[in-house]
């Protein structure tokens, strides 16, 4: 389905190496997406080029700015359809990844994702703000990541509490991102983070994007996350 050159060659453009079996995994990725697409609303990006840089590459970019080892956990917050985190997991299948949705039938289209590559990876049906509450879950990631639309000071009140004592909060955001940076600082250092980066780069298409990379040096008080109500109505 995908173009298997163009996949190779942006993944390669940024550090990336797909290995022996990346590239048939991303195409299977792309054929459910668009499958599963028919049913339920993943995306309205359908035309393979474009799921390949605005989806694959998009979230491939983070391995540019994130060394990963191996066996090192990441939780995907927020994932949707997958991006970033099954990119990146397709990219270091040594990561251990949990893809954590409120969505049943998203999460049940990554776990027939998972299936059909032949990748081990736990999936979570819970809202972001009670899984930041459960012992299970909370501060226990080397790595959180999210790609979401919400404002970057309130993904940090979901996604900090995730993270253990040095490990990185990474979200992806587009064009305007560093728009966002001067009120989140505040919940940044609340939440017992620091900035590390804040960079804009743009797709190969010539799409905007920005990345932060926030890292965890001290515990986020138990008191967040608070109920999503509490969060928009007084963000940090």
């Amino acid at each position: 389905m995908i173009n298997y050159d163009l996949l190779k060659r942006e993944s390669e453009n940024i550090g990336v190496n797909l290995g022996e079996y990346g590239a048939d995994r991303f195409d299977t990725y792309a054929e459910r997406l668009v499958r599963w697409n028919e049913h339920i609303n993943l995306t309205a990006i359908t035309e393979p080029d474009e799921i390949v840089i605005k989806h694959f590459i998009d979230s491939l970019y983070v391995c540019k700015f994130v060394d990963f080892e191996k066996g090192q956990t990441l939780a995907d917050v927020g994932t949707g359809a997958g991006f970033p985190g099954l990119p990146i997991l397709i990219a270091k299948p040594k990561l251990e990844v949990n893809f954590i949705d409120s969505s049943g039938k998203r999460i049940n289209f990554i776990n027939d994702v998972l299936s059909k590559i032949g990748i081990i990876a736990q999936t979570t049906h819970e809202r972001a703000e009670d899984v930041g509450k459960m012992p299970e879950f909370r501060e226990k990631y080397d790595y959180v990541t999210a790609r979401a639309v919400a404002p970057l000071n309130i993904l940090c009140e979901y996604c900090l509490p995730l993270v253990k004592e040095k490990g990185y909060f990474v979200s992806l955001k587009g064009s305007n991102g560093l728009e966002e940076l001067e009120s989140a600082k505040n919940a940044i250092s609340v939440l017992g983070g620091e900035l590390i980066k804040a960079e804009s780069y743009e797709l190969p298409n010539g799409d905007g994007r920005t990345i932060f990379v926030i890292k965890k040096i001290s515990q986020t008080p138990t008191k967040y996350p608070r109920k999503p109500k509490k969060i928009d109505t007084c963000p940090l």
